[in-house]
């Protein structure tokens, strides 16, 4: 048995490999999963893998440990370097590579790290995932003397991002937040390229994330845009979080528009283009965007929480759209279906800058709706898809209960709706509620927490 290798038991996921370097990762497991993951890569008859890395402090060394496990399975690696995310993803596809790696913490403190993994034909996720640990704990790798090349897709991933931004009648003022993650260098060469006024905050890529953390789904990470679109006058703001995946917006009034609400307005772009198209979003998405989309004469989908999840749903479909109210966002309309926030940002700027009114009059077109955050309530792992099971049972007891429990449990009732779901990647239930009135809005809030509690969960502070 060679180089057999055992991972700390809380670093694969669902969606990708992560955890807290020196602690529950090391280079050590690095080398291990790019040993196991290029194995699987050669067993089903690949033989070319894309490698790239974020600009945490820990990545470099990470990507090394995982060239030289890649390397030791014969198989040839194309090196895309520093970047986003989804430059690693445009170079699975532009290099016709078999599969791709890209050495990420996403939107995780700076002291995470981890690993995102896609095939030409799509997301690495569940048990493909669970997959690699097992070949590594039996030490069943392929062995071979593979081969390496280092190449600048940098200006032909901006060439194409830009390619798709149709200009409108006016040119457009827009301030742009990287949150000093991955996407800084893109962002600068892709601005220099599309018209109108550009201001860059943050584009200096540093893993201390020194200025506010890179999640631009958390209101408090999106202060220094609202301050900069309200002393610039700009007509939008688009952040970024750590790897460029996901995008957060703000309307010229510094309003936040959040990922369900630019679902909707991208929704009926495409789907003028793609009459009667499948339009997916997750159940934390609001019933607002499932009404505009079957009101454009679209096809509405809920479906699961997990941009790999959501990626595999789209291709099965054919969906030309799909969101997360976590800011993932997938064009398969002109673009190849995965998640890219700098792709997103020239989307909405194009679709902004012809619409011949403000961003904020697109957006109070869209249904006004009372709605809690994403809240979260904390419970152990093991306890967690337990105690949705234990609401589930109970709110089967009573048949006039309207259930949706494709992933954890949406209720719905006259106020509106109520969600609770255990979440994938980390030790909380997520619980979000919405409804057409403040009233309305407190009683679901009510029941939710009275749910919860009957399994011992309690709500957060405040909620």
């Amino acid at each position: 048995m060679q180089h057999a290798h055992n991972f700390h038991g809380s670093v694969l996921r669902e969606y990708d490999i992560r955890g807290i370097v020196g602690t529950t990762l090391s280079a050590a497991d690095a080398r291990a999963i790019g040993r196991a993951y290029a194995t699987t890569i050669l067993r089903s008859g690949g033989k070319t893998i894309a490698l790239g890395f974020d600009g945490r402090l820990s990545s470099p060394e990470l990507a090394e440990a995982v060239l030289e496990g890649l390397l030791s399975t014969g198989v040839h690696v194309k090196r895309v370097g520093l970047g986003p995310t989804p430059m690693l993803y445009f170079a699975v596809k532009q290099l016709h590579a078999d599969a791709g790696i890209m050495v990420t913490g996403s939107h995780n403190p700076p002291t995470h790290n981890g690993f995102k993994m896609a095939l030409y034909s799509g997301p690495v996720y569940g048990d493909a995932i669970q997959n690699i640990g097992r070949i590594a704990a039996a030490g069943d790798y392929e062995v071979g003397h593979g081969t390496v090349e280092d190449l600048d897709i940098r200006d032909i991933y901006v060439d194409r991002l830009v390619q798709d931004y149709l200009p409108g009648a006016r040119d457009l003022k827009i301030v742009w937040d990287a949150g000093n993650g991955a996407a800084g260098e893109i962002l600068r060469r892709m601005t220099a390229k599309l018209p109108g006024e550009h201001i860059l905050l943050f584009d200096e890529i540093d893993g201390n994330f020194p200025n506010h953390h890179p999640d631009p789904t958390v209101p408090e990470n999106l202060v220094d845009l609202q301050r900069t679109v309200h002393a610039t006058g700009a007509d939008i703001g688009i952040g970024f979080d750590g790897d460029g995946d996901r995008i957060g917006a703000i309307d010229n009034t510094g309003r936040i528009v959040w990922g369900d609400q630019l679902l909707a307005i991208y929704a009926k772009e495409v789907l003028q283009s793609r009459p009667g198209g499948v339009i997916i979003a997750d159940v934390k998405a609001s019933q607002v965007l499932f009404d505009e989309v079957a009101r454009l004469g679209g096809q509405p989908l809920m479906f699961k929480t997990g941009h790999s999840l959501i990626k595999a749903k789209m291709a099965e479909t054919d969906s030309p759209l799909a969101g997360e109210m976590s800011g993932h966002i997938f064009f398969a309309d002109k673009w190849y279906g995965f998640d890219d926030a700098l792709y997103c940002g020239v989307r909405l700027a194009s679709l902004v800058a012809r619409a011949g009114e403000p961003f904020s009059a697109i957006v109070d077109r869209l249904p006004s709706v009372f709605n809690t955050p994403e809240t979260r309530f904390d419970v152990e792992a093991a306890r967690k898809f337990r105690v949705i099971e234990e609401v589930k049972a109970r709110l089967a007891a009573d048949p006039a209960n309207k259930v949706n429990d494709i992933d954890g449990v949406r209720v719905n009732t006259p106020d509106g709706w109520w969600l609770a779901r255990a979440s994938n990647t980390q030790e909380v239930l997520v619980a979000r509620a919405e409804a057409s009135s403040l009233e309305g809005l407190e009683r679901l809030k009510a029941q939710l927490v009275h749910q919860l509690g009957l399994s011992g969960i309690s709500p957060p502070e405040g909620f």
